[in-house]
């Protein structure tokens, strides 16, 4: 199996720790190239490392599967900073002031287009946090850069639980953009706030949770350049890594710029996280008949395993059922994807996304959906073309009925859920919604395991640490501490599993890695803390100390850092 390291013959041995093996724990073990040599005791592990063998002493540390994340959005991450920061801005005047602090920096006439207002990452109560409990506006940007076109950007919806979404642009982009007292919202989901003359005041609002304004009414404004997508995807590689995460499913779908980052970064040797990428295909119309023979014509590539090695792959397709104007709004901003990375037009009609899917399914081409809605779909395309053994994917599990776990089950399908998202953040709103006796219904991971559903977590970049759905999947607690149907709790060893062995069967790869065993790929994290023993409140705050990927040291823990 092809490496990204150069040197096949490194060998590396980890002795006296807790290496938490597929078939027990034990002390040690050692690696040569990029495979598990052998398990056993410190001394004999030791005894046996050849000439030249790098040995680390684990001083007692346990040694888990590398995280697979099943749904993670990973070069996101590194995007957050690319792109000034008002983290640290508690009034309009501290607004102003940073701005005019880039303006200095800037010619006349350059964009300069920053993060979103508000408390990195999750962006909650941003007007508590201003002490004028407004947002700026145009004549405040003015004041700060009278010379440069200034946006600020929404946050990605899905970094918080609540909407709206707000973005600022001055006078200058606003003139750039055309936007003047006569626009007109492009949407009814899109407001275009104003002064008392009618003109508009620079600030919009939208209860989207993916921007539209950035990519229609602003859309003249710089999106991410492609030097900019591959220095932060490797960036965001090194922070995963970090978390202990050495492999990732994205089954939201992959946009041509994300491909190209990726193909960059691997290009330069800086890959140090395994990718599983699914097709986010830009279909060029909704007709069910044109996209159906589009995939005809090249979709052949898709199926099976697809194309790539184990490093980066490419696989199965997205598809969404969406015939919004949003989403169209969206599309119109092709080939740019914003904090997406992924293509809107890869959203279809109902109908014309049944006809793809049956297409698929009669190719081998393995789909990806994660919206409710998909699963009576995937059960529609296997009336007309059986799907059972492609596992295909339903992600963002938010909740299944007894029935629909069972459908899910007689399907074959493989499931990805974000606990954050629907247990930590919106667990009591979602009991008030399907009522207390419907509870169980709540990303019921208890019921799908003992279904024999594949499970893996996802973290949707909101955060990035798996670790967090681990917990949550142990102790299911909202925000205000209120028990989300403790009855589908995981124990600590099957939550594990979820986060390494079941991110692996997403992909077909679990006889490679998700698991520590003799001959498996040397993907493995040495943690802060065993997730096994650890006090329930520390385990969502495990970090990894050292990450192995490929038998390589991708991430080490500087010293006296505290982890």
């Amino acid at each position: 199996m092809p490496s990204a390291f150069s040197d096949a013959g490194h060998s590396l041995a980890l002795i006296n720790g807790r290496i938490l093996g597929e078939h027990g724990i034990c002390e040690a073990l050692s690696i040569s190239g990029n495979r598990i040599a052998a398990l056993g005791a410190s001394a004999e592990i030791a005894a046996g490392a050849p000439a030249g063998c790098e040995i680390v002493d684990l001083a007692g540390r346990t040694v888990i599967p590398g995280l697979i994340d099943g749904h993670a959005h990973l070069d996101r991450e590194g995007l957050k900073s690319v792109l000034p920061s008002l983290a640290e801005c508690r009034s309009i005047e501290d607004i102003v002031a940073r701005i005019a602090a880039i303006a200095r920096t800037r010619k006349p006439g350059e964009w300069i287009i920053t993060m979103p207002i508000g408390i990195p990452p999750s962006y909650e109560d941003v007007l508590a946090g201003i002490a004028e409990h407004r947002f700026p506006d145009r004549h405040d940007l003015d004041r700060a850069a009278p010379d440069n076109p200034v946006y600020i950007r929404s946050i990605w919806g899905y970094w918080r639980s609540n909407l709206p979404l707000v973005s600022i642009a001055n006078s200058r982009a606003l003139r750039l953009a055309g936007i003047d007292a006569a626009t007109v919202a492009p949407a009814p989901s899109i407001e275009i706030c104003r002064d008392a003359d009618g003109a508009p005041n620079g600030i919009f609002v939208e209860t989207n949770k993916m921007p539209v304004v950035e990519l229609s009414l602003m859309r003249r404004a710089p999106h991410f350049t492609a030097s900019e997508r591959a220095g932060a995807l490797a960036a965001s590689m090194t922070l995963y890594n970090r978390a202990g995460t050495t492999s990732v499913f994205e089954g939201h779908g992959i946009a041509a710029e994300v491909l190209d980052a990726y193909r960059q970064v691997r290009s330069q040797g800086r890959q140090s996280v395994r990718a599983s990428l699914v097709f986010s295909p830009a279909w060029p119309s909704t007709s069910a008949q044109d996209c159906r023979d589009l995939l005809k014509s090249w979709g052949h590539w898709l199926a099976g395993k697809g194309l790539g090695d184990a490093w980066l792959g490419m696989a199965g397709l997205y598809g969404e059922i969406d015939g919004s104007v949003e989403r169209e709004l969206r599309s119109s901003a092709f080939p740019q994807t914003g904090w997406a990375g992924f293509h809107y037009n890869s959203s279809l009609p109902r109908e014309a996304l049944k006809e793809v899917l049956v297409e698929a399914a009669r190719n081998g081409i393995r789909a990806v959906g994660i919206l409710p809605n998909m699963l009576d779909l995937f059960a529609e395309v296997d009336r007309i073309a059986p799907i059972a053994g492609q596992r295909w994917v339903l992600g963002h599990i938010v909740s299944l009925t007894p029935e629909q776990v069972k459908q899910v089950a007689g399907l074959g399908l493989a499931v990805t859920t974000h606990l954050t998202a629907y247990i930590y953040k919106r667990g009591s709103e979602l009991v008030e919604k399907l009522g207390r006796e419907r509870a169980g219904e709540i990303v019921p991971l208890r019921s799908l395991r003992e279904a024999g559903v594949p499970i893996a977590f996802g973290s949707d970049n909101a955060p990035l640490s798996l670790f967090r759905s681990i917990a949550l999947a142990v102790d299911r607690r909202d925000r205000v501490g209120a028990a989300i149907s403790p009855e589908q709790a995981l124990t600590r060893e099957e939550a594990l599993e979820c986060a390494t062995l079941g991110g692996a069967k997403l992909t077909f790869e679990d006889s490679e890695k998700g698991s520590i065993a003799i001959g498996k790929l040397a993907d493995l994290a040495v943690l802060s803390a065993d997730p096994l023993q650890c006090a329930p409140e520390e385990l969502g705050r495990i970090e990894s100390e050292l990450t192995i990927v490929d038998g390589r040291i991708v991430y080490r823990a500087e010293a006296g850092s505290g982890r």
